[in-house]
């Protein structure tokens, strides 16, 4: 009896030992929470897509050794291949996101269209279109579901166009130049312009600073004007006057752009850390 009390005593006073040294020993706090992903950020990046556009291209002018006025117009759909790079800013509340991009790109988009003039046969009036740079200032709105964004963006678009032309007369029966013959006025213009731009697209959060996107937009520059004079002479001789010659282009395009872009800094909210 007496051992099967010492026992019992001896062990009371292990558990209770045991359980005073575990109160005192620190608790390990609870693990940080998962950072959580947003879209708010500046970021840069690149792209690259193809562009087809469509307008026409009108001409109007005076032939000096004809002494007949014409005007004709041919539609004309410049293409080509479109890269550069972007940068912006997004700032996100809630699933909403908002933002400012800007954004410049290189092209190949080009077009050459030849039409007969109507005026009188066997005339002919060459030209060749490009625009070898493009950009565009934005605001961008869209809703994000973690990482998937789905957003809207519009803005003003500038662009550089180059247009060469050549005219061709015929000179056959002219009533100013015995024999008849041919002669060619020529010129070049430069000019840039500014439009609107406005499409969409997704854009996905492949890491919490990469993603990629695609994007479609649809861009109008209006009316490029190329007012002035053409030197003009007979084919194979010396200049003799100055023809009038007027080149009106509307140019209208969309695009369509994959491209990559990555996020500066990573949000995550302060850890949570247990106070006993």
């Amino acid at each position: 009896m007496y051992r099967k009390t010492l026992l019992a005593s001896v062990g009371a006073i292990v558990l209770g030992g045991s359980t005073a040294l575990a109160a005192d020993l620190p608790m390990t706090p609870p693990p940080p929470p998962v950072p959580v992903f947003t879209w708010t950020g500046i970021y840069v990046g690149g792209q690259i897509g193809y562009a087809w556009g469509s307008g026409n291209l009108n001409y109007s002018g005076y032939d000096p050794f004809d002494a007949i006025s014409f005007d004709s117009g041919v539609s004309a759909a410049p293409r080509g291949v479109m890269g550069g790079a972007h940068a912006g800013y997004n700032f996100q509340v809630n699933q909403w996101v908002f933002g400012l991009e800007g954004a410049i790109d290189g092209t190949s988009l080009r077009n050459s269209v030849t039409t007969n003039l109507s005026a009188f046969q066997g005339s002919t009036v060459s030209a060749t279109a490009n625009s070898g740079i493009q950009g565009s200032i934005r605001g961008r709105a869209g809703i994000a579901w973690d990482r998937a964004l789905i957003y809207a963006t519009g803005g003003v678009a500038f662009a550089s166009f180059n247009t060469s032309y050549n005219f061709i007369g015929n000179l056959n029966g002219s009533p100013l130049i015995n024999g008849g013959g041919t002669f060619n006025a020529s010129n070049d213009f430069s000019n840039t312009r500014t439009g609107w731009t406005v499409g969409g697209g997704v854009d996905y959060a492949v890491t919490d600073n990469w993603s990629v996107f695609a994007e479609y937009r649809y861009t109008a520059f209006g009316t490029v004007s190329n007012p002035g004079l053409a030197e003009a002479g007979f084919i194979g001789a010396p200049v003799l006057t100055s023809a009038l010659l007027n080149v009106n282009r509307t140019w209208n395009q969309s695009q369509v752009e994959v491209g990559f872009s990555y996020k500066f800094g990573t949000y995550a909210p302060a850890p949570v850390v247990a106070k006993y």
